[in-house]
């Protein structure tokens, strides 16, 4: 079933294999997207669906060194040649939204820009630099609701330029930590208002953020990733994480959106999501279901031939694998990802993996 066609949306996807995003840090001129990228993404187009990298609609969300913006017309200008590299493939590119939030440090952020978070408690552990090394986190500003309105604008406004550089459309990163996550989870969010102290108070940020994108660019051009039971960037288990994203995912399918997509870190250390929650989730969204979380080829089959996804992400091996699709049709042998190479400037590990010969 993975190297089926599939309709998503308005994307006609050549198979049901999905490019997670991955960050790759190589927006070196002012957090903007280049030709070297548009080498790497158009050399991953034999994906059904590639999600790009996470990129940030807003100065305040560029926590990490050289990670891409989507906020001002260099940006738009930037994206378009990875997004015209990529469909000049064939293939089909939305772009992944993510305010990095608290996690970060305020050398990485332009002028002007300041780390904001749900509440003021500043994320454990360091941040590369690129000036500095590595540092502490950033102690953040707890958002007002001025603050909350403004992110949410944001959003909306890099949901339309997504459009405008050629994007087939756009994934809200609610996962892995991120200040839509951060939002979600109690363990960071210490609010009492209005966004914070029950369920369905913490989820109204990210559902505000999914109404105004949606309404600026369709619902059928909107995803969103969400990583219950996630441990990243210090956000961990709760008591009622299974009620709280139920109660999510079913608000999310009244909204008739692109797709929901969910990660299971349990791979690489993080704790399990449990197959009931899984299956309840995709059971409780009425359109497409993506899952992530290490899959190879044999257990994407499974997954898919069980009905418990449409479609399946693939990280690390698209990374190393320009052409991991038809590797996976011959049973191929796969190149081995470079960890030290995953983050530097510069094409090595990044556009020089090599291809299958002829």
């Amino acid at each position: 079933m993975i190297f089926e066609a599939f309709s998503l949306g308005a994307a006609n996807l050549s198979n049901r294999a999905v490019m997670s995003p991955l960050t790759r840090s190589r927006a070196v001129d002012n957090n903007t997207p280049n030709s070297l990228m548009a080498t790497y993404y158009s050399q991953r187009a034999g994906a059904g669906l590639i999600i790009t990298e996470g990129t940030s609609p807003s100065p305040n969300g560029l926590g990490y060194a050289r990670i891409p913006g989507l906020f001002n017309d260099a940006h738009v200008q930037g994206w378009k040649l990875v997004t015209d590299a990529v469909h000049a493939k064939g293939g089909k590119i939305v772009v992944q939204l993510m305010h990095t939030g608290r996690v970060s440090h305020q050398a990485n952020l332009p002028d002007g820009a300041e780390v904001l978070g749900p509440s003021s408690d500043t994320c454990p552990g360091e941040m590369w630099t690129d000036g500095h090394g590595s540092q502490l986190h950033t102690a953040p500003r707890e958002m007002t609701d001025a603050d909350i309105a403004a992110a949410i604008h944001e959003f909306a406004s890099a949901a339309r330029l997504a459009i405008v550089a050629g994007f087939d459309g756009i994934e809200l990163h609610a996962a892995n930590g991120y200040l839509l996550e951060q939002f979600l989870n109690p363990n960071v969010n210490r609010r009492t208002d209005g966004y914070g102290g029950t369920p369905e108070e913490r989820n109204r940020f990210v559902l505000e953020v999914v109404r105004a994108t949606t309404k600026e660019i369709g619902a059928e051009r909107v995803g969103i990733r969400l990583s219950p039971y996630g441990v990243f960037n210090a956000t961990g288990p709760f008591a009622d994480v299974y009620e709280q994203y139920m109660a999510l995912v079913q608000e999310l399918s009244t909204l008739g959106l692109m797709y929901v997509h969910v990660l299971d870190h349990s791979a690489i250390g993080a704790p399990q999501v449990p197959a009931k929650l899984k299956a309840d989730l995709r059971a409780a969204f009425s359109g497409p279901f993506i899952l992530a979380g290490g899959f190879d080829k044999d257990s994407a089959q499974q997954a898919l031939n069980e009905g418990h996804a449409d479609l399946i992400a693939m990280g690390r091996a698209f990374l190393a694998n320009p052409d991991l699709v038809e590797r996976l049709r011959q049973n191929a042998p796969l190149n081995t990802p470079d960890p030290s190479t995953f983050y530097t400037p510069g094409p090595q590990g990044y556009t020089d993996y090599p291809a299958l010969a002829g």
